[in-house]
């Protein structure tokens, strides 16, 4: 007795055991209890998520006449009538299914149209179901627009594809279209458990678990993968040996190498990969359950108090990993996996890029471990409670007037206390030499700190203007809100100040802010441009070129580099 594929024995063939796709079967369903029959349906998605079968389902439930010969178009074919066995059996007069991937020619569409003149045979209805319709020519098209548009009472269309975009909208315009959607792994998983409680299969959770997961969304994939790992395992689908079967990293593996990079570890992330190599596992498989894990992580640090999954067996290790990684961290490492897969083919070798992705993420780390060593010797107690480093570049300023000022007025105290009195009333916009003063401080303490933080979080400093210096408590405007409300980026910053030696309160407010190291910055690049387009239009050359041939300087091309 031949074996029968689990894909092909436990293919639905009515729309009560079709899994997943309940959005289509509520809509035909409905359609088939009024008896409102369009005469074209246009079913897409990718591979494996039921649009065959549901052409067939179709077929019989407008075909059907009942167990007793006496029924009618119906929800629910009865399987037991010659049309629905016969259709089960793919040998049914009145059902024409045309694969249009092998007879994409005109002459192939026109032979089937010519069929479309004659009434049933056996049926009620004639049903045309051409699978991967995309795939005929623009000839072919044209022939079966007029019959599709206007086709016989006696006539349906039933479309298939998995690229939609390259059907002409002449022909979409002509059909109902719905779309089948790929299932969700607990879909899936849910269902393999059904199949093999009644193959009585024995398997294991976390083998179904994987394969769920390698199907992609395709239940015909997962079936298949199924018989595999069954043959795989001798009668049985255990996790061990699925996960040898599929190439899967074990996950353990990837929250290795997430805690590892957490860490800031790189050693441990060259040993931990190099481990991978010599067990030969796929890096491109690494960088997918990687992908897998961080999206948990993800899911679990933006919203902390939704349930664990009782399905996946690794949802407590995600909880804690999601603990040890900063959310933007997170974000990052799940973007550098994602585009690491595709930039596999471009390295030396695969394993070489694996690292290599990894290792990426290390440099926007934060120097934490450096910044605690340092913080001792760079921050005596009495410096941060005085505005010594604020009263230092004004101190200069000062000397000439002040004399004049003892002259006039003989009380001396005021001198001392004159940047201080100042500072602690500028939060809403210091003026004169004290504010050049802070925002020349800033400039030159943003350049010091910036190495020791992330890219992302630089941008706060450098938008940022010093605006008052109170003890340990500093005053900090910046015009972009989304910058304020940044925590991670101000938690950033507190920690590079706390490295250089400045362990003060930050309070950062929305407002004007017009001198920032990147103003400063663009004023800069602003003036080295005007002094090279004024050199080149002084250059005797260029004048000449200028002058003889009508030239002239085409200013976005002018760039500077500087040395």
């Amino acid at each position: 007795m031949s074996y029968l594929v689990l894909a092909r024995k436990y293919r639905p063939r009515t729309f009560s055991e079709l899994v997943g796709q309940a959005p289509v079967v509520q809509a035909l369903g409905n359609a088939l209890a009024q008896q409102r029959l369009h005469h074209a349906y246009l079913f897409t998605g990718t591979r494996g998520v039921g649009k065959t079968t549901i052409s067939r389902i179709l077929a019989k439930s407008i075909n059907c006449t009942g167990a007793d010969g006496a029924g009618g178009i119906t929800a629910e074919p009865c399987g037991q009538c010659a049309a629905c066995q016969e259709i089960d059996a793919g040998r049914f007069v009145d059902y024409t299914e045309l694969d249009a991937a092998s007879n994409r020619g005109v002459e192939e569409v026109q032979q089937l149209l010519e069929q479309a003149v004659y009434k049933p045979v056996q049926g009620r209805f004639k049903v045309f179901m051409i699978d991967e319709v995309h795939m005929l020519s623009g000839h072919a098209f044209n022939a079966m627009l007029k019959t599709l548009e206007e086709p016989p009472d006696y006539l349906k269309f039933v479309l298939a594809t998995t690229d939609p975009q390259k059907v002409p909208a002449t022909v979409l315009s002509r059909c109902l279209q719905f779309n089948l959607r790929p299932m969700a792994p607990e879909t899936v998983q849910e269902h393999l458990k059904h199949v093999l409680a009644q193959e009585n299969v024995p398997f294991e959770d976390g083998a179904l678990h994987l394969l769920s997961r390698a199907a992609r969304g395709s239940m015909r994939d997962a079936l298949s993968l199924t018989d595999q790992a069954i043959a795989f395992g001798g009668g049985q689908v255990q996790e061990t040996q699925v996960r040898q079967m599929l190439g899967s990293v074990d996950s353990s593996s990837a929250h290795a190498l997430i805690e590892a990079l957490a860490a800031g570890d790189g050693q441990r992330v060259v040993e931990l990969c190099d481990a991978l190599r010599t067990a030969g596992q796929s890096a491109a498989n690494t960088l997918e359950s990687m992908a897998s894990a961080l999206q948990g992580m993800a899911v679990r640090q933006a919203a902390p108090g939704l349930p664990a999954s009782s399905t996946d067996p690794d949802a407590a290790e995600i909880a804690r990993l999601a603990a040890l990684m900063p959310a933007d961290e997170t974000q990052l490492l799940y973007s550098l996996c994602i585009h690491g897969r595709a930039e596999l083919g471009l390295a030396p070798d695969e394993y070489a890029g694996l690292v290599m992705t990894l290792l990426r993420l290390l440099p926007f780390k934060a120097q934490r471990p450096a910044a605690t060593a340092e913080k001792k010797t760079l921050t005596p107690p009495p410096e941060p409670a005085r505005p010594a480093p604020v009263a230092a570049p004004v101190a200069p300023a000062k000397p000439a007037p002040e004399p004049a000022h003892q002259a006039a007025q003989p009380a001396p105290p005021p001198a001392p206390t004159a940047p201080a009195a100042p500072a602690a009333s500028l939060p809403p916009a210091p003026e004169g030499d004290d504010a050049h003063a802070l925002a020349d401080f800033w400039c030159q303490l943003v350049a010091q700190i910036a190495d020791a933080m992330p890219a992302f979080a630089r941008v706060l400093p450098q938008q940022a203007q010093l605006v008052a210096r109170d003890g340990e408590r500093w005053t900090l405007h910046c015009a972009s809100t989304t910058l304020v409300n940044n925590a991670s980026a101000r938690e950033h910053l507190q920690q590079a100040l706390a490295a250089a030696g400045h362990n003060v309160q930050l309070e950062l407010r929305h407002g004007a802010a017009p001198d920032t190291p990147e103003l400063r910055r663009q004023a800069s690049e602003k003036q080295l441009q005007a002094d090279a387009r004024a050199l080149l239009q002084a250059d005797p050359l260029v004048q000449h070129i200028t002058r003889e041939y009508g030239a002239s300087l085409v200013e976005k091309t002018l760039r500077v580099q500087r040395r």
